[in-house]
C-alpha cells in the first residue's frame, strides 16, 4: 500500500513537471523604459491614466482584467482573438465583456498601441 501510494505520488509529480516544462513557456521581457521612444513614453502615460487600474502591464496575473505582459507578442489575447492593432483598438475603444470602452483621441490611441508593443 505504501509503495503504491509513493508510486502514484511520483507519477503525479512527474506529470506535473512535464506539463510545466512543455505547457508554460516564458513570455518575452518588456522593453526597458530607458529604451522607449517618445511615443511609447506618451503611451505609458495614457496607460497609467486609462488602463492601470484594471490591468497589470508587466505580468499576466489578473487585476480587474487580465495582465498585459507580451499582449502583442502572444498568438492570442485572453479572448482567443489574435492581438492585432485593429483588434486591440476595437477592444480599447468599444470594450469587451466587463471592460468598458475607453474614450481616446487618435493620438492617444496610437501612443497607447505603441506602448502596448513594449510590454
Amino acid at each position: 500500500m505504501l509503495i503504491r501510494t509513493f508510486a502514484a505520488f511520483i507519477a503525479v509529480i512527474s506529470a506535473a513537471g512535464l506539463f510545466l516544462a512543455l505547457g508554460c513557456k516564458s513570455l518575452p521581457p518588456s522593453k526597458p523604459e530607458s529604451q522607449w521612444t517618445p511615443q511609447e513614453a506618451r503611451g505609458a502615460a495614457v496607460y497609467h491614466t486609462a488602463c492601470a487600474r484594471c490591468h497589470y502591464p508587466t505580468n499576466t496575473r489578473g487585476l480587474n482584467g487580465p495582465g498585459l505582459q507580451a499582449i502583442t507578442k502572444v498568438p492570442a489575447m485572453p479572448s482567443g482573438a489574435p492581438p492585432t492593432d485593429e483588434r486591440l483598438t476595437n477592444v480599447i475603444l468599444h470594450g469587451r465583456n466587463m471592460m468598458p470602452g475607453t474614450s481616446l483621441d487618435d493620438q492617444q490611441l496610437q501612443d497607447l498601441l505603441a506602448y502596448l508593443h513594449t510590454l
